[in-house]
């Protein structure tokens, strides 16, 4: 790999500030330059993918995503390597890796660049994206590919789901979600689970006939609703509720508006049908 002499092309940083007070020391990675590019962090990357960010101390998001990468390389254990190069010290470095904004990050897999952030991203999505990277690395014959850890309550959950136990199954979740409020799968599995719950047993053609001639029995529009889910009718039954938060206030209103958003919950959130009602709702409300 060539290094071209002139960064001043590569990456503008003329509006960045000053450098954090600590930015520039103590950061996570192994430092790049333009002596080790080729002899030391090249040849690392035929045993393991080598995770290379393009950062500056002025930049606050680089930083950060740094700092990122940092976490998620300590909890990874020497299954990737992570480098770093300072677009400020090392700028025929970063132009050799084609860098036009920072963050940049570029991953060597067996030598070969692949260029694979431009924007500044959570360590979440930087998760989700260094599983990626080991999965592609494992598929060319580098490192093994990541597997999915999962918790022990999530175990017992889907244990009782095989059995048809759902009440043990509502159990685990709940459990795992007081260790873990922010954790999105139990969140999606313990909606599930409560709406088998609330569904099992039920005459759904039964219920559908009932709710027609009790549009204003607020238990049976809920449990037509549930029933319209589970059997792929999502968005009549988002309409059904819909219907309800507008001619009702108070705590009825509050029931049904905290259902509805708990079957938003069990579709994709990208679903035109999730974002319509979502709009509605707020229109309702607001």
């Amino acid at each position: 790999m060539s290094l071209p002499p002139n960064f001043s092309q590569a990456v503008d940083l003329s509006s960045l500030g000053k450098p954090a007070p600590d930015a520039s020391t103590s950061m996570p990675g192994m430092e790049v330059t333009a002596e080790n590019l080729q002899t030391e962090v090249l040849p690392l990357s035929s045993t393991k993918p080598v995770v290379v960010l393009c950062w500056s101390a002025r930049s606050l998001e680089s930083v950060a995503t740094l700092r990122a990468l940092g976490n998620l390389e300590a909890s990874d254990k020497e299954k990737w390597i992570l480098a770093r190069v300072d677009v400020d010290t090392q700028g025929p470095v970063a132009q050799a890796l084609q860098a036009q904004t920072i963050p940049y990050g570029v991953v060597f897999i067996g030598g070969q660049a692949i260029p694979f952030l431009e924007q500044p991203l959570s360590e979440t999505q930087l998760r989700e994206v260094i599983d990626k990277i080991l999965t592609l690395a494992a598929q060319q014959g580098i490192g093994e590919e990541p597997v999915e850890a999962t918790e022990p309550e999530e175990d017992e959950a889907l244990a009782a789901l095989d059995q048809g136990d759902y009440a043990t199954a509502e159990a685990a979740y709940k459990r795992l979600l007081a260790r873990k409020p922010n954790d999105n799968f139990a969140k999606l599995g313990l909606s599930q689970v409560q709406l088998l719950i609330r569904t099992e047993g039920v005459d759904g053609q039964k219920v559908m006939e009932d709710a027609i001639r009790n549009p204003d029995d607020i238990e049976t529009q809920l449990k037509c609703a549930d029933v319209e889910v589970m059997s792929g009718y999502v968005e009549p039954a988002f309409e059904r509720l819909l219907k309800l938060v507008v001619i009702l206030d108070g705590d009825e209103q509050k029931t049904v508006k905290e259902r509805l958003l708990e079957l938003f919950g069990l579709v994709d959130p990208a679903d035109p049908r999730v974002i319509k009602a979502r709009t509605a709702l707020a229109n309702a409300l607001f």
